[in-house]
C-alpha cells in the first residue's frame, strides 16, 4: 500500500500538546506510529496520499488554476504548515496534490527557489497572474512574524468565502437566465417565424388591420428581412461597451451605475464594503503594515468609486487619523463598519471587528440576493406574458373582425 502523510496533534510523555506529521501507510499505523514515540494522539487526519497524487498529476494537466483550485491550495499550505512541517515539504506535498497541471508546475518551481533560501511568498509571487498582491503580501507578512500556519489559514477562509460566495451567485441566477433565455427564443420564434407565415393572409384584409396588428406586422417584417444587421448592431454594441469598460472612465462610470442601480445598487454596496473589510482584516492580521493593508483591500474591492473613497481613507490615515474616523469622513462606509472600527482600534482587536463586520455584511447580500432573485422571476415572466399576449391578440383581433363580417 501506498505511504500517506498525517497531520496529527498529540500529547508527548510531558504531557504537552504537539503538532506535525507523520508518514504511514494507515491511519492506524500512524496512530502506532505515534504510540510507539511515546505520544497519545488527540487528533489525526490524511493531507496527502500517493492514490490523490496520481489523480492530480493525471487530471487537469493544461488547465489554468481556479479561483476554487487556488483556495484549496492556500488551505493545504496552512494545514501543512500548521502541522509543523518544513515549508520547502509543504511545497512538494501540495505540488503532487494539486488538481491543476499549471498550479503543480508553479509549486514545483516555487519549491526550487525555496530551496534556494528564497521565502515562499516571494517565489509564489513570481505567478502575479494567479497570486495577486493579497495573496503574497499576507504570506509575507505571516513569514516575517512567524505565524505563517495561522495567517495562510485566515488566507484561505477569506478565499473559501469568496468561492462560496460566487457559487452562491452563480446558482441563484440559473433559473433566471434560463427563464430569460426561453422567453427570447419563444419570442423571436413566434416574431420571425410564425407571424410570416401568417402576413399573407393577414396583407389581403387591406387597411382594415387593427392597429396592434400592423405594429405587429411591420416590425415582423422588419426583424426578418434585416436580422442580418440587427446581430451586427448588437455585436457592436457588446463589443464597445466591453472595451469602453476596459478604459478608466468606463470602469468609473459602469460602477457608478451598478451602485446607483435600484435594489441592485444596494446589495453590490454591501458585498463590495464586505469584501473590503475581510480582506483588510485578513491583512492586519497577517501584520502588513496598515497603509499598504488599505491600499490592498481597496484594490481588491473590485469597485472604482469605492476605490476612490478607499485611497482617501488611506491618506488620512496617512496624515495621523484614525481609521474609524478617515471611513467615517469617506462618507462611503456604513455606520456599523465605522462603530466596529473605532471598536477594535480602541481594544487592540481590529482583524475581529472587522471580520464581524463582514460576516453580519454577508448575511445581508445572501438575503439581498434571494429577494432580488425572487423578484427577477415573476418580472421575467410577466414580461414574457404581455409580449406573448400582444402577439396573440394582434392576431386573433383580424380573425375576429373577419367573422364578424361574414356574418
Amino acid at each position: 500500500m501506498a505511504q500517506q502523510t498525517f497531520a496529527y496533534t498529540a500529547l508527548d510523555s510531558a504531557g504537552i500538546r504537539r503538532t506535525g506529521a507523520v508518514d504511514a501507510e494507515t491511519r492506524d499505523a500512524a496512530v502506532a506510529t505515534l504510540a510507539a514515540e511515546g505520544r497519545f494522539v488527540l487528533d489525526i487526519r490524511i493531507v496527502a496520499s500517493a492514490t490523490s497524487d496520481a489523480k492530480s498529476a493525471s487530471s487537469g494537466s493544461g488547465r489554468g488554476p481556479s479561483a476554487q483550485d487556488i483556495a484549496l491550495f492556500t488551505r493545504r499550505l496552512a494545514d501543512l504548515a500548521q502541522a509543523g512541517l518544513p515549508l520547502d515539504r509543504v511545497l512538494n506535498v501540495v505540488a503532487e496534490q494539486s488538481e491543476s497541471g499549471v498550479l503543480k508546475r508553479i509549486c514545483e518551481e516555487a519549491l526550487v527557489d525555496v530551496r534556494s533560501g528564497m521565502p515562499v511568498s516571494q517565489a509564489l509571487a513570481k505567478h502575479p497572474k494567479y497570486f495577486n498582491d493579497l495573496f503574497t503580501q499576507t504570506l509575507r507578512a505571516g513569514e516575517a512574524s512567524g505565524q505563517f500556519g495561522e495567517v495562510a489559514g485566515r488566507l484561505a477562509d477569506y478565499q473559501e468565502k469568496e468561492v462560496t460566495r460566487r457559487g452562491q451567485i452563480v446558482s441563484a441566477l440559473v433559473y433566471p437566465t434560463l427563464l430569460a433565455v426561453t422567453a427570447f427564443g419563444v419570442i423571436t420564434f413566434l416574431i420571425m417565424f410564425v407571424l410570416p407565415r401568417m402576413s399573407g393572409v393577414f396583407k389581403d384584409m387591406g387597411s382594415d388591420l387593427p392597429m396592434t396588428t400592423r405594429l405587429l406586422l411591420s416590425g415582423s417584417d422588419f426583424m426578418t428581412h434585416n436580422w442580418a444587421v440587427i446581430a451586427g448592431f448588437v455585436v457592436v454594441v457588446v463589443v464597445g461597451l466591453k472595451a469602453w469598460f476596459a478604459t478608466p472612465a468606463g470602469a468609473v462610470s459602469r460602477d457608478r451605475f451598478l451602485l446607483s442601480a435600484p435594489i441592485v445598487g444596494t446589495v453590490i454596496e454591501k458585498a463590495t464594503v464586505s469584501r473590503f473589510a475581510r480582506v483588510l482584516g485578513t491583512l492586519v492580521f497577517g501584520g502588513v503594515p496598515i497603509l499598504d493593508a488599505l491600499q490592498i483591500a481597496g484594490l481588491s474591492a473590485n469597485n472604482k468609486v469605492f476605490l476612490t473613497s478607499a485611497e482617501a481613507v488611506e491618506e488620512e490615515v496617512r496624515a495621523g487619523r484614525p481609521i474609524a474616523e478617515a471611513m467615517r469622513n469617506s462618507g462611503a462606509f456604513p455606520p456599523v463598519l465605522t462603530h466596529m472600527v473605532a471598536v477594535g482600534e480602541e481594544t487592540g482587536d481590529l482583524p475581529k471587528m472587522l471580520g464581524r463586520v463582514a460576516d453580519n455584511l454577508d448575511f445581508e447580500v445572501d438575503t439581498g440576493m434571494r429577494r432580488l432573485v425572487s423578484l427577477v422571476e415573476p418580472i421575467i415572466v410577466l414580461s414574457m406574458g404581455t409580449v406573448v399576449g400582444f402577439v396573440v391578440l394582434s392576431v386573433l383581433l383580424p380573425i375576429y373582425q373577419a367573422q364578424n363580417l361574414v356574418k
